[in-house]
């Protein structure tokens, strides 16, 4: 296995876990009922996908 002809900088190592950091996943909100949900996904509360009703929910 090859061996490091250099000693990796702090500033370097930084800089590649920085851009590993987590994001909070981005929430759409349904213009009908208002309720929260993940964009391009069935809304799991009112069972609607792009203005059509796609799966049925009980409540």
């Amino acid at each position: 296995m090859g061996q490091p002809k250099r000693k990796q900088s702090k500033q370097r190592s930084r800089k590649r876990r920085g851009a590993n950091k987590f994001e909070a996943f981005q929430l759409s909100r349904d213009p009908a009922s208002g309720t929260l949900f993940m964009p391009h996904r069935v809304n799991p509360e009112t069972g609607m996908y792009r203005g059509r009703q796609v799966i049925e929910v009980d409540g």
